[in-house]
């Protein structure tokens, strides 16, 4: 990793349009966007979900050293909460993957075990026990690889609301990503947490969120992903999260871990225009503005 974080700016392919949940949208080609995240000056990319890069370690390095991009880590959904179900086999599957691109972060996310992110059950006191406890295992097991694992409380999984995060941060050792656009759209200002336990966070997700959605969202007027399709995602600076605040604090901590951009975007169609790069442009000038900035 290096050391300046204007070196460590990275790009995920939900940017794009990218994405695992089946029916999202249109998926656009590695090609064009790997293309896209060198044209932006990124340094490197998440993962993106199952196919969007070669599945094989060396192919999937190849192919990001062709385009000049470090890999970061991958986002990961895994069932924690469900008795019986261990997920520990397929974490190591994918973690053996990890050495061959220099991978650095497991991004864990408590998912429901259904499709999308637009309901999602309650747990009760057993499956938080089971859940916090398979966090803990997971990051142990990470460990032993050389890779740190990261929770990233999410819209729609079992980690989601205010609550919930507090409940993980008390009983369990695992590190946050810390995404500012879920953590708003739960319920948590993702400013305030990042100054009340800026020791827990070793990621982020850097988003910007259209509060009066993220409302609509959170009161169910609206499904995450309508929400989504409507534009609730900003790029950032353009809407309601503190992105100066979030900075300086983990600046002021001393934090040396990656900076991804995420606005997760549904395409109908391929762009014909500029299409979702435009806004990734705007928010990695923005950021690199705060960073020095803060510097």
């Amino acid at each position: 990793m290096t050391t300046s974080p204007l070196n460590r700016i990275a790009g995920a392919p939900i940017s794009w349009g990218v994405c695992e949940v089946p029916g999202w949208g249109y998926q656009l080609t590695p090609e064009r966007v790997l293309n896209e995240m060198r044209e932006v000056g990124l340094a490197a990319t998440e993962f993106g979900p199952e196919g969007f890069l070669p599945g094989e370690p060396d192919a999937m390095a190849r192919t990001l050293a062709d385009h000049d991009l470090h890999a970061v880590g991958g986002f990961t959904p895994l069932l924690l909460h469900v008795p019986g179900h261990d997920p520990l086999p397929e974490a190591e599957q994918l973690l053996a993957g990890y050495d061959a691109s220099k991978a650095e972060v497991l991004v864990l996310s408590a998912v429901t075990g259904q499709d999308g992110y637009d309901s999602r059950p309650e747990l009760d006191a057993d499956g938080w026990k089971l859940l916090l406890s398979n966090l803990d295992r997971l990051a142990a097991l990470a460990a032993e690889r050389g890779v740190r694992a990261v929770l990233h409380p999410h819209v729609g999984t079992m980690i989601e609301n205010g609550d919930e995060v507090r409940r993980v941060l008390e009983h369990s050792a695992i590190s946050f990503c810390l995404d500012t656009g879920h953590l708003l759209i739960g319920g948590t200002d993702p400013a305030e947490l990042t100054r009340q336990a800026p020791e827990r966070i070793a990621h982020t997700h850097m988003k910007d969120v259209d509060a009066s959605l993220a409302a609509k969202v959170q009161d169910g007027q609206l499904s995450y992903t309508d929400a989504v399709r409507k534009g609730m995602y900003r790029p950032l600076g353009a809407g309601d999260v503190d992105v100066e605040a979030i900075v300086t604090h983990l600046s002021a901590r001393g934090y040396d871990g990656w900076y991804v951009l995420e606005q997760d975007t549904i395409l109908t169609e391929e762009p014909t225009a500029k299409g979702p790069v435009e806004d990734v442009w705007a928010s990695a000038e923005h950021l690199r503005a705060v960073l020095r900035g803060v510097a």
